[in-house]
């Protein structure tokens, strides 16, 4: 089982100091520079949470962009990380991604980030999270 497996979160989530996610489970011991999920639903959703912000703040909103802040070349092969998942989705790098085609984009960044294939319930039910979290004011 991967690490992100264990910690149900599919997209290897890191630890940013005074964040806390809805789902995430309390630090224990060292912890770990990756947040710990009650449930992989609950990694998903936050996943679908940072492209959110990707999108807004960055304005990061298609692959080459979203990946090229998630997975940045001085710690992955960047390149290589945007050819699998445009592979596995059919999108076009640099093609403009509608918030509908997230969970794709999503469940190949999950296989690319810790190899685990994400089930389209699981995929559905975090953004069932994603889309009632955008619903509270």
């Amino acid at each position: 089982m991967t690490r992100g497996e264990l910690n149900c979160n599919p997209l290897n989530i890191r630890r940013v100091a005074g964040q806390r996610w809805k789902g995430e489970l309390p630090l224990k011991g060292a912890g770990g520079s990756f947040v710990q999920f009650e449930t992989m639903e609950w990694g998903i959703r936050a996943a679908f949470v940072l492209l959110r912000t990707y999108s807004t703040k960055y304005h990061a909103n298609c692959i080459r962009d979203i990946i090229s802040r998630w997975a940045p070349p001085s710690e992955n092969d960047t390149e290589r990380h945007i050819r699998n998942v445009c592979l596995w989705t059919g999108f076009g790098g640099n093609e403009r991604l509608t918030e509908t085609q997230w969970p794709a984009l999503v469940k190949a960044m999950a296989r690319q980030e810790c190899g685990v294939t994400l089930s389209e319930d699981q995929i559905q039910k975090g953004y069932a999270l994603y889309q009632e979290s955008k619903q509270i004011k």
